[in-house]
């Protein structure tokens, strides 16, 4: 069934030309005499790529019913990432290059959300912080107190973010997972 594009939304996810894409942005316009348009940005949930299309009423847009399950992140085994759904129990698992920029954040016993399409898992959705330990930055000094500057600061995951200059290596910080900026001390 078709939808309409003044239905569109960030967070949809629908079926354009046969593939499963999800809305990341989307601004719609209408312009003088002509018909009404919609300018998406979409991600492809099979190949992870991210573009952007103008779609009309008259291309064959669907909605694509999608399933959220609470997931907890079990172990990696050579490039699959092996996951737990918490309501059956069922042990699932997803390729390296299915979500190659989520795989960063994973850490043992993570509980997330998992997306379903046809009671297949297809993608992950992170919690918005998480708390790393800091294991290498700068030395911070006695009175640095004030959130003016920022140096960089290697997380336990491996990944470097900006934090201010009072944090020192053993320090547990929240991160924000969409952005990788420091949210505060933990």
């Amino acid at each position: 069934m078709g939808i309409s594009i003044g239905e569109l939304k960030p967070g949809n996810t629908i079926l354009y030309n046969q593939e499963l894409y999800i809305i990341l942005a989307c601004e719609h316009a209408k312009i003088a005499r002509g018909s009404a348009f919609c300018r998406v940005k979409l991600k492809n949930l099979k190949t992870n790529q991210v573009f952007e299309r103008t779609l009309r009423d008259s291309d064959n847009v669907s909605e694509a019913v999608t399933e959220k399950r609470k997931l907890q992140y079990l172990y990696q085994q050579a490039e699959q990432y092996h996951f737990m759904d918490l309501t059956t129990y069922d042990d699932l698992s997803l390729s390296s290059s299915r979500i190659a920029d989520k795989a960063v954040w994973l850490k043992e016993d993570l509980g997330l959300i998992g997306f379903f399409y046809d009671d297949q898992l297809i993608d992950l959705e992170l919690p918005s912080s998480l708390i790393y330990e800091v294991v290498e930055t700068e030395p911070g000094y006695k009175g640095d107190t004030v959130k003016q500057g920022t140096k960089p600061a290697k997380l336990k995951n491996g990944l470097v973010v900006n934090v201010p200059i009072f944090v020192n290596n053993g320090e547990r910080i929240k991160v924000d997972t969409r952005t990788k900026a420091y949210l505060g001390r933990a």
